[in-house]
């Protein structure tokens, strides 16, 4: 096993880096590199496949069925040996027996806690043997069903792995409608062998408190723990301004707070309201730092009566803020993949797109330190659910002091984040009480056990940090209400589904007012790059094992069929049935923003499902696994500019009526230029239309009668607004598979330019809608998914991921509505 002096300081030895792995059965031996999954050591060590390539997903799905073990040995000093040593484990992912030199030190049982045993009892002078027995989940999820005292559901197609319910671990992890089910397992984050001093932090936390002349009082608060009573030296640091505080500790935990006063704090804005202004933040005891960076804002959630019901929006530094956003899921299945870097580019492509606000739903993970730091200063708020999904959970005593537990330190942990926004009790609990037979049947008791965990959480968080704002589910009305959330337009958040799972039209996103949309999605294909990724020549149909291996949700292709046959021709082949997926996903999605947007200040909020994928699947996101852009990505940042215009048809069809809608706090006046256009991309002008939005508004800028748009003819527009906002677009009366196009005639001319990307030129000879842009290597575009109307260009920025070799050039090609059809 591995045996050495490893990375150490005057307190702490670094754990990470190679470890024995081995089955319990005595299977398989090999090394497994920490912090890591055991698939990922299994993949690299060529024991299984890539669990994301073809089919492979079911051929390794036995991983999870075993008990597997980890070992490693650490030297200890016999100098070292004084005071109290404890092992830091930031995430064990989920169920484990942790073993010092074969004494028993720590049970976990929760992926969310940190875990600090102390191991003083157990350390030696010498060679120290460390092993960690990561239990099977299956195994452990349906010992623990059984011990229940009533049958507890859990939703089998989201879930095709048992009862993972059970256990406090990522709800993904055994399958879900867009993931892998291979419920993995392994040691995440931080691991050390630690020294305790007099004292260790455990928490750092802060509360601002803002007076009337606009001062504040940052109260920084410091829990200790020791072993036995002591004096302790701590420093606080804000801003260069440093303090020393010498404190007397007692056995256990002890509290400290100390207050800065600031006089003129400079204000923390989401992305796109202001400056990410920020403090640094330090607390020293002797032998450990904790450095937080602290943004000065105040947040409150809004909702107050008013003539629909209740309002919904979040006010920041006393302004409402319009939410443009969408839901976080797990950066990847396996959390040997996931890097800072690959996080950040996510983030910033939301951002890129003008959104302020993401969602951490809630059957992942509470995400790590780093993933708030990068939404602190990029701007984006964070909707934090607590980690419950879809499922009905135990509430049984221990069940829930274990959730209290995790609850107290998740919220303890994040609660300095400037980015963090609200915390909300669950995704979907009180609808799941009407998915099982169980609970519908006995409606009291599972609702009973479900209040009994949700009141644990809220009691938790609010003892954790009292100023923080709580949700208690998503979608909910509001407190101890358990009705149907789903479609009400009065109060609360919603969750809008009918458009994808009852495959209604996107007509009927107009027939909701939401307060705030926290969910609503559409499915499409990932992108024909990723595809290739996991799939061979001979697979690219969609009704191939492999590709519908890789549609996790039960009658999702026949709906992206379906829907396609209803405003579509149908596509020539693989690639423009991918292609037209995406175009359909990012026009359902903007119907509904388009609308919901106008609609402002009854709806604040428009979060759709979902951003980003786990592994390269048929879904909701609109970036692709890897962070490539599809269709919709590229339209949600037109559709979200804080200025923007939209074509909105009225209910009975009869007018569209241009719609303004101002994220701003300044008045915007917007100029508009509306033409016809004929199917062979000729342009005539229709009108043109000024108008000035109010800040923080929506308002109709003009009316056109639909009988003015003759047959064969689409209603073209432009805008320029006074904040330098421009945008254009297109409306179709009626369905695209109605419309004979014409050949567009399009050409592409790329020259390369000195920093290694290439300025792409895209002209048309006759009408081209939504034109995707697509190369050979992986890269980003500066935009994708525009119309061309007869004898315009339009340039465009092309840069690799990866710098190509010098007088090496992408291969282009180009999709539009009409060559992607299929012809007789």
């Amino acid at each position: 096993m591995p045996s050495e002096t490893p990375n150490r300081d005057a307190v702490r030895i670094d754990l990470s880096g190679d470890w024995l792995l081995a089955a319990a059965d005595n299977s398989h031996a090999l090394t497994i590199a920490l912090p890591g999954d055991v698939h990922s050591a299994l993949q690299r060590a060529g024991i299984i496949a890539d669990p994301y390539r073809g089919r492979n997903e079911a051929d390794v799905q036995w991983v999870a069925r075993k008990d597997w073990v980890l070992e490693r040995t650490v030297v200890i000093d016999a100098d070292d040996l004084n005071g109290g040593w404890y092992l830091n484990f930031e995430s064990i992912d989920t169920v484990a027996s942790v073993y010092v030199n074969d004494e028993l030190v720590l049970q976990a049982e929760n992926c969310f806690r940190r875990y600090r045993p102390d191991v003083s009892g157990a350390i030696v002078a010498g060679e120290n043997r460390i092993r960690i027995v990561l239990h099977s989940a299956i195994a452990e999820g349906a010992r623990r069903q059984a011990a229940q005292p009533f049958y507890v559901p859990y939703h089998d197609g989201n879930s095709p792995i048992a009862n993972g319910n059970m256990l406090r671990k990522p709800q993904c992890h055994f399958g879900w409608d867009w993931n892998i089910a291979i419920a993995p397992l392994g040691i995440y984050g931080s691991l050390a062998l630690c020294r305790l001093e007099t004292a260790r932090i455990e928490h750092v936390t802060t509360r601002q408190m803002w007076l009337d002349d606009g001062s504040v009082d940052l109260q920084v608060t410091v829990q200790l723990f020791a072993r036995e009573p002591g004096i302790v030296p701590v420093h606080f640091m804000l801003d260069g301004v440093r303090e020393r505080l010498d404190c007397a500790v007692g056995a256990g935990e002890t509290r400290l707070t100390h207050v800065f006063t600031v006089q003129e704090p400079r204000r923390w804005w989401p992305a796109g309201s202001g400056d990410q202004a920020f403090s640094t933040l330090k607390v020293e005891v002797p032998g450990e730092t904790v450095t937080r960076q602290i943004g000065f804002r105040t947040i409150e959630l809004v909702t107050d009566k008013d003539e629909a019901g209740s309002r919904f929006a979040f006010r920041v530094n006393g302004r409402e803020i319009f939410c443009r956003g969408a839901n976080w899921i797990p950066a990847d299945a396996l959390m040997s993949r996931v890097t800072p870097e690959s996080v950040e580019d996510l983030l910033r492509s939301a951002v890129d797109a003008n959104m302020n606000m993401i969602r951490v739903w809630g059957g992942g993970f509470y995400e790590p330190d780093w993933f708030y730091d990068l939404c602190d200063r990029l701007g984006l708020l964070v909707w934090q659910d607590f980690m419950f999904a879809c499922n009905l959970y135990p509430s049984t005593p221990d069940f829930l002091e274990n959730v209290a537990a995790e609850v107290d330190y998740q919220v303890r942990r994040l609660s300095t984040h400037p980015s963090l926004a609200l915390w909300c009790g669950d995704n979907e609990l009180v609808g799941a009480l009407t998915w099982f037979e169980e609970s519908r049947r006995d409606r009291d008791r599972y609702l009973v056990s479900y209040d009994r965990l949700n009141r644990t959480v809220e009691a938790a968080m609010k003892q954790a940090c009292p100023e923080a704002i709580w949700w208690p589910s998503s979608p909910s009305v509001g407190y101890l209400d358990f009705g149907d959330a789903w479609h009400a337009d009065g109060a609360g958040d919603m969750h809008y589904w009918s458009v994808w799972h009852e495959n209604k039209s996107f007509d009927n996103y107009r027939t909701v007012r939401p307060r705030f949309c926290s969910e609503f999605g559409f499915q499409s294909y990932t992108s024909m790059p990723v595809i290739r990724q996991f799939a061979e020549a001979h697979d690219l149909n969609i009704a191939s094992p492999v590709m519908e291996a890789h549609q996790k949700n039960a009658g999702g292709n026949e709906r992206i069929a379906g829907t396609m046959f209803r405003y579509f021709r149908f596509p020539k082949d693989f690639p423009s049935f991918v292609y037209l997926s995406q175009i359909q996903q990012g026009l359902a999605i903007r119907t509904a923003v388009d609308y919901w947007r106008s609609l402002k200040p009854h709806c604040m909020g428009t979060l759709y499902w979902q951003l980003n994928d786990t592994w390269p699947v048929a879904s909701w996101s609109s970036l692709d696994y890897g962070g490539h852009w599809k269709a919709m990505h590229y339209m949600a940042r037109r559709f979200f500019q804080p200025v923007a215009v939209a074509a909105t048809p009225s209910a009975d069809g009869r007018e569209i009526a241009f719609s303004m809608v101002n994220d701003t706090a300044e008045p915007a006046t917007v100029e508009l230029q509306a033409f016809l256009v004929s199917l062979d991309g000729n342009r005539q002008r229709l009108l043109a239309a000024a108008g000035t939005c109010p800040a923080d508004r929506a308002s109709t800028l003009v009316t056109v009668a639909a009988k003015d748009i003759p047959p064969d003819t689409l209603l073209f527009w432009s805008f320029e607004a006074s904040n330098g906002a421009t945008g254009e677009g297109h409306y179709a009366h009626g369905t695209y598979k109605a419309l004979d196009l014409v050949p567009s005639g399009l050409t592409i001319e790329a020259v390369p330019r000195p920093d290694g990307s290439f300025d792409v030129a895209v002209t048309a000879a006759g009408l081209a809608l939504h034109v995707m842009i697509e190369a050979d290597v992986e890269g980003r575009y500066s935009d994708n998914a525009f119309d061309l109307t007869a004898g315009e260009t339009k340039s465009i920025r092309f840069t690799p991921r990866i710098a190509l070799d010098a007088g090496a050039s992408p291969r282009f090609s180009a999709y539009d509505l009409e060559s992607c059809q299929g012809k007789g």
